[in-house]
Parts: structure tokens; sequence; C-alpha cells
């Protein structure tokens, strides 16, 4: 019998549906059946190579066909596969490779200079498996994916699975070193993939996705990089209830280009991270308002950062048909609710919550209506984190009562109408003359400016304050604001000491490739411009 398993699971809607398009990704196109045979073949290819249910299995690649290939099949074999950010310079890697114990790693040629240069420091790395980019590079005795599986069995001779089965997702967040989140493959489904059906109340019993999956296809288009939940995550929602996915392989976002693929491929919803790419996506509509037929999109979704509220606004006109949703959540805590209202004169967003999630004092108490705690969530929330006892203490706390908690360091306020208010990280809280000024509050706020179309908010070292707030913005065609305008427009939405003090302007503002905005890049810009002004 099939569990929470997300291999089961797959493998239940694979059966479904067969000949039923699964994935498409570049020029290639999957069905069900092609997809779960050629993940069988690569989890055999695991298992032929001598390793062991639990391995951890690095995946080190661009989007493409082959990551979600080799993720169910680590899945199949039992094994736990681990996110690798491309972007990593070789110590970051070899940091990430180690801390993670990776006995086996699927790369794209491309990185193998740069494995090359870690190898000594990787005791753990037992196999390496490449997959071909175009890249000239001598394999040595890794093996050719390709190949790997054209060799292997495709029969799922795997044996039983579990929901204890682990996941496990490395997240860099805004501080610190890259950190792992283990999850029990059951909590994972119910907590992030939304119980296997979208929308409405989760699967009693994993046989019961069977009977889910929808009739026809409705493809997601995933814009999100799957060496991120985000992408992971809504990658794995559409494959287990029958939509199908679409995944963006292009190195960068054009914004033009994936409205040219959502046309094309019929896409139902389509996933965008924040204003670092739902921005662009405007303005190439509106620059073509002709060009594509969106007819076939119902929903605009955003995780991992928020759509300011004017960007939204653009998006509702642009496409009526459409829902444009704001999803919130955390590698710590799953999918965890959804934008109700953020008010277009600046206010910060509210999120409605389940009935897992409540806002904490540091005594895991329920905070009174209109104070300030940190968001936490119990029920189906991970084990904790990998290799680091203290951090997991810290993060998923047992209050007085032996409920289990995940506290990820989200500061927020509970409303009078059962909504939340979220303020942001307490780790990238400004504090200027002994405030505390919530950056996300203060972004949201400088975007409702008519002359700013970005803006990114930070806190700069003040010989007076201690820190001042200083926004990043980028204006508007044609535009030029200034401080004493945005000041003037932010008197009657923020107390004054949360305005800010310094204005730096930037064409384009830069996000990380999880879509959050680029703090350290903003940090920068606006220390390089106070040594210009000295």
């Amino acid at each position: 019998m099939p569990t929470f398993n997300l291999a089961d699971l797959f493998e239940v809607a694979a059966d479904a549906m067969p000949e039923r398009l699964a994935l498409v990704a570049g020029g290639r196109r999957l069905t069900y059946s092609e997809l779960d045979e050629r993940s069988t073949r690569f989890g055999r290819h695991l298992l032929d190579s001598g390793l062991k249910a639990g391995a951890h299995i690095g995946v080190l690649s661009w989007n493409r066909a082959e990551w979600l290939e080799a993720m169910l099949g680590t899945f199949k074999a039992r094994m736990v596969p681990i996110n690798l950010n491309y972007r990593y310079a070789a110590e970051e890697l070899a940091h990430v490779l180690g801390d993670a114990e990776v006995t086996a790693l699927v790369l794209e040629s491309s990185f193998l200079p740069v494995l090359a240069q870690i190898r000594h420091d990787l005791p753990h790395l037992r196999h390496v498996v490449v997959l071909d980019d175009g890249a000239a590079n001598d394999l040595g005795e890794a093996v050719a994916y390709e190949a790997a599986l054209a060799a292997a069995d495709p029969e799922r001779r795997f044996g039983a699975r579990s929901g204890d089965d682990r996941y496990l997702l490395y997240t860099g967040g805004t501080t610190g070193a890259p950190k792992g989140v283990i999850w029990r493959s059951e909590d994972l489904f119910f907590a992030a993939l939304q119980g296997g059906n979208p929308g409405g109340p989760p699967l009693a019993r994993p046989e019961d996705l069977a009977e889910r999956v929808v009739t026809e296809p409705e493809p997601w288009l995933v814009t999100s990089p799957l060496m991120h939940g985000n992408g992971q995550w809504n990658s794995l929602v559409p494959l287990l209830t029958g939509r199908g996915v679409v995944l963006w392989t292009g190195r960068r976002f054009d914004a033009s280009a994936v409205a040219d693929l959502a046309e094309a491929e019929q896409a139902r919803l389509l996933v965008l991270i924040g204003d670092g790419m739902g921005l662009p996506f405007v303005e190439s509509l509106e620059r073509e308002p002709d060009r594509h037929d969106l007819t076939s999109l119902r929903v605009v979704t955003s995780g991992g950062a928020i759509l300011s509220p004017s960007v939204k606004a653009r998006l509702a006109e642009l496409l009526p048909r459409c829902v444009i949703v704001d999803g919130f959540g955390a590698s710590e805590t799953g999918s965890s609710g959804r934008l109700v209202g953020a008010a277009t004169s600046g206010g910060p967003p509210r999120f409605s919550m389940g009935p897992d999630s409540a806002v904490l004092d540091d005594d895991l108490r329920p905070v009174a209506i209109g104070e300030t705690g940190r968001l936490a969530r119990r029920g189906h929330v991970p084990l904790g984190y990998w290799n680091d006892d203290a951090k997991t203490a810290a993060t998923f706390p047992t209050d007085a009562d032996g409920v289990r908690w995940a506290v990820p360091g989200d500061l927020a306020r509970p409303e009078a109408d059962g909504t939340i208010t979220l303020l942001g990280r307490g780790s990238s809280c400004i504090n200027t003359g002994g405030e505390k000024v919530h950056p996300d509050e203060v972004a949201a706020a400088v975007k409702t400016h008519p002359d700013v179309a970005d803006a990114i908010v930070v806190g700069a070292p003040d010989e007076r304050f201690g820190q001042r707030v200083v926004a990043v913005v980028a204006p508007r065609p044609g535009a030029m604001p200034d401080l004493d305008s945005v000041r003037t427009h932010l008197k009657p939405l923020l107390a004054g000491y949360k305005a800010p003090r310094q204005l730096v302007q930037a064409a384009q503002l830069r996000y990380t490739p999880q879509g959050k905005p680029d703090l350290r890049w903003a940090a920068d810009l606006v220390a390089a411009e106070q040594e210009t002004t000295r």
C-alpha cells in the first residue's frame, strides 16, 4: 500500500494517467510514464552504485528535466536529494557538500572544474554523475547521466517506503551559512504541498490521490529555480495532482519569453517571485499589450517574496481573468498563509493564516491583539536542522503544554479581524535612536510613491542614531524621486522615525536567486554612496 511518501504519491499519480504530459522543460516533453521510468532508472542506478537508503544525493544544476528526474529517483531509492546553489563559489559549495555529507553528486558538466578544486575536501563523496550541458570537460571517473540511465533497470524494485523518509532542504536565509532543514516526507506533503488537493481539504489516504487528479492538464509554469524550495514545492504540487509542470529553463528571467511560454503551453498558473519577477513581467506586457494571448491563465502566484500593491494592481488590470495570489511560508514552516490585504496606501502585508499558526512571545504564549511577536507554526513542522542541535532547539522549541513549534524568526502582529500583519525578519530590523524599524514595512510604503517603481530598505551606520533608515529605489521611467518628496509622501503612512533619512537611486534593484531583495547588494551600494559623498 502507498504511504504519504513523495515517491509513492508520484507513482500513484503516474499509474493513474501514464500518457498525460507531466513535464515540459526546454525542448524536453515527458509523459507521466516517461518521467516515472527515467526517475526509476536513476533510483536504480544509485542503488546499483552501492549507495544505501538515507544517502544524501546533491544536485548542482540549472532548471532542466533531469533535475526533477534525479529528485524523484532519489526519493524512489529512499535517499535524500540535496539542493545546491549554482551561484556558489568553490568555498561555499564545499561547505554545503561537506556539511550535508553528500555521498553522490549530480552536476552539469560546466561545474566539473569547480568540483575539481574542492574534491580533496569532500571525504564523503563517492560517486559523481554528469549532465551534458555542452561543456567539453573530461568526466574522469564520473559517469554520464544518460549512460547511467540506459544501463539501469526500468522496473520499480525498491521495496516499501515510509512517510518517515527524509526531505532535506538547504536554505541560505539572509545571514549566516546555509543550513539544512529536515522534514519527514509526510509532514512536507501536508505543510508545503497542499496535501494533494490545492484549494481543498487534504487527502485522507494516499491512494485517494488517484481519484483527486484533475480530469485534464492544468499546467503550472514555474519560473523559480529548483535549487530553492519555492521551485521544488511549486513543481511537486502540479506533478502529484495531474496538472503537469512547465519549467522555465532560461539562465536569467526573460519576462517576454516567459509570457511566450505561458501562451504556448496554455499554462493555468504562473509562479513568480515578488517584484523581482513581477515588475519586469508587468512592464513587458504593458510594452506589448497585443503580443500574448494569456487567456489560459487563471492564477498568478508569488512565493518567497511579496508583490507590491502597485504591481498587483497592474497585473490585475492586464490579466482581468486571473486571481493574483501572494503566498507566505518558509523552509521551516512550509506554506503558511495567503495575503488578504496590503493597503495601497502603504500598509504592511496582512495574511490569513491557518489554525496551526500563531504569534507568540518569548515564552511561547500568544501575544495580545496589536502586539508584536514571532510568527510560529505547529503540527506538520520539520524535525530540525541537519547537524545543528543548538539551532534546532532555538527554532523548534516546545512550550509548557508540550506543543512543538517552528519559530523561524519572522516578526508579526495579530489583528482584530483575525489576520496577521507581517513585519519582516528580526535579523534585518533597524535600530535607529532606540526605535525598532522593520524594513519590509517601510519598503511597502515607499513603493506607493508615484515616482518609485521598486524599493529595498536597509540600515546604515549613523553617528547620532546608531543606524539610519535608507531606501534604495528604482524610479519609474522618466521620474526622479527625491528624499523630500518621499518623506512628505510617507507622513500620513508611517511614524517619522521610520521614514528614510537617505535615498539612493539605482536603475534596477537586485534580487537573490530565491527572489528576495538582495540586502547585501543594497547595503554595499549605500556604503559606496557614502564614500563618494565624503
